[in-house]
């Protein structure tokens, strides 16, 4: 859905709200506090007020939408604005379109993210799966302050943040991806990581040479690929997965800047959602299920 959409279709508060109660509460109106239907509470205009627990909500109660003091088709549209970004969109940028301070803007960016977390992904990676990691980083930039002078390493000696992911190489196929500690990218760890998100008995996995995925055979079926010497080995290359390390760089470098590692693993959340949602006509739909809990 583009923001035409969103225009034509929710032209006012009252619109996105009985939009949201109609995909919340399906089977008519239940308070969030206690549970009760809708026999015990009375509604006036957009709120309901619960004769059990003498509360009054509203559809937005115990959501992404909770507490917000701006109007929901400004919501609507961020969703909007955030999905059909393929690299993203920065909180200075949805300032902008949304009219709102920046701050405003980065907290609904954040709050939508919330919906697009990897939690519910449950289905196992099948099939032939690439595996291999990245580091997320900005390039130094004068007058940076730096604990030294020296020049800033590349791959995996990188001070940078690593990212572990693995992707469906099948005609859309799904990614996952995860935000790590360097520490953490032991032998020991990947293989956890397979056997977290990889359906070890109806896979064979896609690696580079770096010697920690060494012992995956123990797992799966697993084929290197050594870039010293070539990217493509007949059926053997971690094409996939690096042209979604190439869109998620744009993006962290292009659009956002500057990620903290504290939120690193929303941003990388946000581009897996819509990597796995690219041929979804109803993702809007999909993200706003999400944002409600159902």
């Amino acid at each position: 859905m583009n923001i035409i959409q969103i225009f034509e279709e929710f032209q006012d508060e009252e619109s996105c709200i009985r939009h949201l109660e109609s995909v919340r509460w399906r089977d008519g109106p239940v308070c969030p506090y206690c549970r009760s239907p809708n026999n015990h509470f009375t509604q006036k205009e957009s709120r309901h007020f619960c004769y059990n627990c003498r509360t009054s909500f509203s559809v937005t109660v115990g959501t992404i939408f909770h507490h917000t003091h701006l109007p929901l088709q400004k919501w609507f549209l961020a969703i909007a604005l955030i999905l059909n970004a393929k690299k993203g969109i920065s909180a200075l940028q949805l300032s902008r379109d949304l009219k709102v301070n920046k701050n405003t803007a980065w907290r609904i960016a954040m709050q939508i993210r919330e919906a697009m977390n990897q939690i519910e992904h449950r289905e196992l990676l099948t099939g032939i799966v690439e595996m291999d990691e990245c580091y997320i980083g900005g390039k130094p930039r004068k007058g940076n302050k730096r604990d030294d002078d020296k020049p800033s390493k590349r791959g995996r000696g990188t001070s940078k943040a690593p990212v572990i992911g693995a992707v469906e190489r099948a005609e859309g196929g799904k990614v996952t991806a995860k935000a790590v500690a360097k520490d953490k990218l032991k032998g020991k760890n990947l293989r956890a990581f397979v056997r977290e998100k990889v359906d070890t008995k109806n896979s064979e996995l896609m690696t580079d040479e770096y010697s920690a995925y060494s012992g995956m055979s123990r797992l799966l079926p697993h084929a290197v690929i050594k870039h010293a010497f070539a990217y493509v080995d007949g059926n053997i290359h971690t094409n996939t997965i690096e042209s979604f390390w190439a869109l998620l760089k744009r993006g962290m470098f292009g659009q956002f800047h500057s990620v903290s590692r504290k939120h690193l693993q929303k941003y990388v959340d946000e581009f897996c959602y819509r990597y796995n949602n690219r041929s979804n006509d109803n993702v809007f739909g999909l993200t706003i299920n999400r944002a409600l809990g159902v």
